[in-house]
């Protein structure tokens, strides 16, 4: 097998050839179809994340085709379509795992940081972590529901149903997503992106946000509920003067600058700020449900694996809209 390989933080990704791996028990292996490029995967680099596996394969975002099987494997068949996703293990036994929330699992295991990922024309996965998905659909456009889609689920479902009017902050990857199931909802959706990009603004606005505008403007209305995907702490203060009173602040990212000091009184009035840590195996099942109904269409920019370097470095520039995903 071949893989793009992390062998120091901060340094580039470098093209390797590895033995291939076999399937331990309860583990699968797939060929990689496709893997996107996420913003996790910067954080990883680039040694803003604690304690990261080296040398590490990255990318968390991977479809692929099953065509090995370890022992006690019963639920996946060989040639099947699956995509794995960043959470990658829990223990299943600590007090988060069984009373339902193992998105906080303590002892867990997370795809392209603590466990080798897709970056790779194969990977090995835990067959608990791997979700089916049908023969419906492009592997490159599904790559991004993996983790941009379903980080986005969450922190749509953590915003609440009640809140019809959402703002996103940072129109990228999950947001792009997530703002068509937001709409599909009957949601009002506004688009916050970096000042003076009225690229990024047009492009939210084509996919039905009904305003888009910098991140230093106004909305014209109150929002019930803001999502920051930009790993901005500057944002937060700001989301929380946009909501209204009993608002809701969803932070979406899990990496995040310095939250500046904010006065007390933009949090007052029963606004709440909250955040989204990875997924649950429940939320994958819901969302990836519900994707083919609602018709998402993922905006890409394909790359070959071995420009992986490129593709981390045009997202860390925002040279594209959309997701970046690599094709092996």
């Amino acid at each position: 097998m071949q893989a793009m390989v992390l062998k120091a933080l901060k340094k580039p990704l470098e093209w390797t050839e590895l033995p291939d791996r076999q399937p331990g028990p309860g583990e699968i292996r797939v060929r990689v179809l496709a893997c996107g490029v996420c913003r996790t995967d910067l954080h990883v680099v680039d040694g803003e994340l604690p304690n990261p596996r080296l040398p590490m394969i990255p990318g968390h975002e991977i479809v692929g085709r099953i065509d090995a099987i370890g022992a006690g494997v019963e639920t996946l068949r060989v040639g099947e379509r699956v995509g794995i996703p960043w959470l990658g293990h829990t223990c299943g036994v600590c007090p988060y795992c069984v009373s339902g929330h193992e998105n906080l699992c303590d002892h867990p295991l997370f795809t392209g940081f603590t466990r080798e990922g897709g970056y790779a024309t194969a990977a090995i996965a835990d067959s608990r972590y791997a979700f089916p998905l049908g023969e419906d659909g492009d592997d490159a456009s599904l790559a991004p529901l993996l983790c941009a889609g379903l980080i986005g689920w969450r922190s749509l479902v953590i915003a609440g149903e009640e809140a019809r009017t959402l703002g996103l902050y940072g129109f990228g990857a999950a947001a792009h997503i997530i703002a068509q199931v937001a709409i599909w909802q009957g949601r009002t959706v506004f688009a916050f992106t970096q000042p003076g990009d009225t690229t990024t603004q047009a492009f939210a606005r084509k996919l039905g946000a009904v305003w888009a505008g910098g991140s230093d403007e106004s909305a014209p209305a109150k929002l019930d509920a803001a999502i920051i995907f930009a790993p901005v702490g500057s944002l937060v203060p700001t989301a929380l003067r946009a909501v209204r009173k009993g608002g809701r602040v969803v932070c979406a990212g899990i990496h995040m600058s310095d939250i500046p000091s904010f006065p007390y009184d933009i949090l007052w009035e029963e606004r709440q700020l909250v955040s989204v840590a990875n997924l649950t195996r429940q939320d994958g099942l819901d969302f990836l449900s519900l994707a083919p109904k609602i018709g998402i269409v993922t905006q890409i920019t394909r790359y070959p694996l071995r420009e992986a370097n490129r593709a981390l470095d045009d997202l860390r520039a925002g040279r594209f809209d959309g997701a970046a995903v690599l094709i092996p």
